[in-house]
């Protein structure tokens, strides 16, 4: 099933699904404890890099109750505002970034991207597609093979006919009646808004029904929108510190 595809039912899918691969990726990473509340999915110790040790599921969620569930005595805590209405700032807590969340109905892109994709399925081949999504940043043991094994986390990789190396890449993920995608890349085209062919044409012949939801900001947003995503709902990254 679906969400109703009213704003605020899509966003609070959204925050889902993103709290959903928030908990696979901090699981992956030996991360225990938490889990789900009624307002907020949390991690009681530091979760990987990139990664909020918070994901608000709720509007009006307890700001004393949510810093409560999550360690602020070690640097680095951090809370997505799935819905950009928490005040943090009394709790040691600063505006990291603001975004938005973002949706697309089902179905194809209107652009072929040219390129073939695969979903990763073995630790060698992962490692090849980190390495591609890291460009040399140093970080892609972000991505452990632990990842593989969570049924309902997909991860995409697009190669140029012919050439087994990795040029694209996104994280696709099922959960709350969407699909998430995160994590999206290209390599050999320095325009931003070319991967997103190649996500869209994987996520529709891989579950043809189902919406796809995410969020962006700055270019990476403008490119998303001119390839038929449209914004749902502001949140915002807070960093304690």
């Amino acid at each position: 099933m679906t969400p109703n595809e009213s704003p605020a039912s899509l966003v609070l899918a959204a925050a889902r699904n993103n709290a959903e691969w928030c908990a696979v990726m901090s699981a992956a990473h030996g991360v225990t404890g938490g889990g789900f509340g009624p307002q907020s999915w949390a991690a009681p110790t530091r979760t990987p890099p990139y990664y909020p040790d918070a994901v608000t599921l709720t509007p009006g969620a307890d700001p004393a109750a949510l810093v409560a569930r999550i360690d602020t005595a070690t640097p680095g805590a951090s809370v997505k505002d799935s819905f950009a209405d928490l005040e943090l700032t009394g709790a040691g807590f600063r505006v990291l970034f603001e975004a938005a969340w973002i949706h697309r109905p089902a179905g194809a892109p209107a652009t072929a991207s040219g390129l073939g994709w695969e979903v990763v399925r073995d630790p060698d081949a992962l490692r090849t597609w980190a390495l591609a999504w890291d460009d040399g940043a140093g970080d892609a043991a972000l991505f452990p093979p632990a990842l593989l094994a969570d049924p309902d986390t997909f991860v995409l990789a697009g190669r140029h006919p012919g050439d087994r190396g990795v040029v694209a890449g996104a994280v696709a993920g099922r959960a709350a009646g969407v699909i998430g995608v995160s994590n999206v890349f290209r390599r050999d085209d320095a325009t931003p808004d070319t991967a997103w062919p190649f996500v869209l044409e994987a996520v529709h012949h891989l579950f043809p029904g189902l919406p796809v939801v995410g969020y962006e900001h700055g270019e990476d947003l403008t490119a998303a929108l001119a390839h038929g995503f449209a914004t749902v709902g502001p949140l915002r990254i807070w960093l304690h510190g």
